[in-house]
């Protein structure tokens, strides 16, 4: 019927599909940072990209080894929310889901400023490695080494160490308007900080985050490799500055 040819000897043929090239799965399967921003929809894609190029950029650089686990607090919300987050990196798998203290003159609610100075009593920014545990006079703790000069790398000398603490009560923030405040240590629950310090002990990382411009634009281990977490993260990021 004219219209409705076939070509000779090609009706019921099954034509064989290829296998894709190992380049072309690479680009459609989710990155890292994508299947971590899964995990916990409630975060920031955009800081947890970040968070995930500058760990590479650190391991990249010899500056610290390979981590199982990565935190990340995003110091840009209230202290009245979630804003820190563990996360298994082999399997992108979220262990924690937590609120967050800053420091007492970082800020009320919101924390608005940081340092890197003895004494200041405020949070530091940047990219931290996780070192060994202690029973102080904030019970079990994790020290932490700061691996941005001029930025944290100051941590161990200040103390700044992860610990429970009563004051870190989500239920009285909402009725004060803010959690309590830290001396610049990120203290988190004591029901829950004995377990998350254990999944971050031994050379994991930590990841604190304020779209502060001078060190966005100034880390050494944001945009070093912008297919670490997502091209362009940093830059995206760095515009939120001002909010």
């Amino acid at each position: 019927m004219a219209g409705c040819s076939t070509t000779p000897g090609a009706v019921g043929v099954s034509v064989p599909t290829l296998p894709a090239s190992p380049a072309i799965l690479a680009a459609t399967e989710p990155t890292l940072a994508e299947r971590l921003v899964a995990a916990a929809p409630a975060a920031d894609p955009e800081v947890i990209a970040l968070a995930v190029q500058a760990q590479r950029c650190a391991v990249a650089h010899g500056e610290a080894a390979p981590p199982q686990r990565l935190a990340v607090i995003d110091y840009s919300r209230p202290s009245t929310e979630p804003r820190l987050w563990v996360f298994s990196l082999a399997d992108a798998r979220l262990l924690y889901s937590e609120h967050v203290a800053h420091g007492k003159h970082s800020g009320a609610n919101l924390a608005t400023a940081f340092s890197n100075v003895e004494g200041s009593l405020q949070s530091s920014l940047g990219l931290f490695s996780t070192a060994e545990t202690y029973v102080g006079g904030n019970g079990y703790s994790l020290r932490m080494d700061g691996l941005e000069p001029g930025i944290n790398d100051r941590a161990r000398e200040r103390l700044l160490v992860i610990h429970g603490a009563d004051y870190v009560n989500p239920r009285q923030a909402v009725q004060q308007g803010r959690l309590g405040r830290s001396y610049g240590c990120p203290a988190v629950r004591a029901g829950v900080a004995h377990e998350l310090i254990d999944s971050l002990k031994g050379g994991q990382m930590l990841f604190a985050y304020y779209p502060d411009m001078q060190w966005l634009h100034g880390s050494r281990f944001i945009g070093c490799n912008s297919n670490a977490g997502g091209a362009g993260a940093g830059a995206s990021v760095a515009s939120k500055a001002g909010r």
